[in-house]
């Protein structure tokens, strides 16, 4: 795979837009293939998605001509972050803008479930002129309207959301409450579970125009000789790894056109 190779425009239309959560450049570049409008650059799937390396944002930004928004989030787990790792955050977003990425996407909330207006306002702040997303924190944050009025006084410019429940469509009486809140002072973005078979029905049900998915499959190691006796991680299988399928991206994509 030549991932410095030609590019292929999206063909959404309707001022529709798919995002996919991408992890890393080889996945960014078949986001990008299969006719993704942006990348949520990250690491790190199965912990909701980290920081991105250096490398990955340098060459996705390097090689891609779709949007890409690096998460900044310097762990797994919760969102309630101490002063050392928001000065890894702040670094690594001097990275992003030294890049010239599009965009950034955080994600900070205070012990009781409200979003960290003050830990939110320095990221910005620093980020500027980077517009800034909210990762699914938003999902875990005690008054969900509240928590959206709070990011547009931030300037948030959108919100990834499941509508707080296990996936998109679970929750998508909650997001079509959220959006019609919002009234386009913020993008709600639905997120969670979408996929080729669901996505009309979560689009007619929200009335939502950006659409996040992280379309994966996985990808089997070619490796002859496997030691089962021990393993490097705690994942199931570390003999296959992640990776954005062009076909599920692809399928998104007709849906949605269709």
């Amino acid at each position: 795979m030549n991932l410095s190779g030609s590019v292929t425009s999206s063909t959404l239309t309707n001022n529709i837009d798919l995002e996919i959560c991408a992890n890393g450049y080889e996945s960014a570049w078949i986001a990008q293939q299969g006719g993704a409008t942006r990348v949520e650059l990250c690491n790190n799937l199965a912990e909701g998605g980290t920081t991105p390396s250096y490398a990955q944002i340098s060459l996705t930004k390097k090689h891609l001509n779709i949007e890409v928004w690096p998460i900044i989030r310097p762990r797994g787990g919760d969102f309630l972050y101490n002063d050392l790792e928001l000065n890894l955050m702040k670094e690594d977003i001097k990275i992003c803008k030294s890049l010239n990425c599009d965009g950034i996407v955080i994600g900070l909330l205070r012990q009781d479930g409200t979003i960290d207006i003050e830990g939110c306002k320095i990221l910005i702040d620093l980020a500027s002129p980077l517009p800034v997303a909210f990762h699914r924190a938003f999902d875990m944050t005690n008054d969900m309207e509240q928590a959206l009025e709070d990011l547009i006084s931030l300037g948030i410019v959108r919100v990834l959301s499941s509508g707080g429940e296990t996936s998109a469509l679970a929750g998508v009486d909650k997001l079509a409450r959220l959006i019609e809140k919002a009234k386009g002072r913020i993008a709600v973005m639905p997120g969670a579970g979408i996929n080729a078979n669901n996505i009309k029905i979560i689009m007619k049900n929200t009335g939502a125009m950006n659409f996040h998915a992280s379309a994966k499959d996985f990808v089997p190691s070619k490796m002859r000789y496997r030691n089962t006796s021990t393993k490097m991680g705690t994942v199931t299988d570390e003999y296959q790894h992640e990776l954005t399928s062009l076909e599920q991206v692809k399928a998104i994509v007709e849906a949605i056109t269709s």
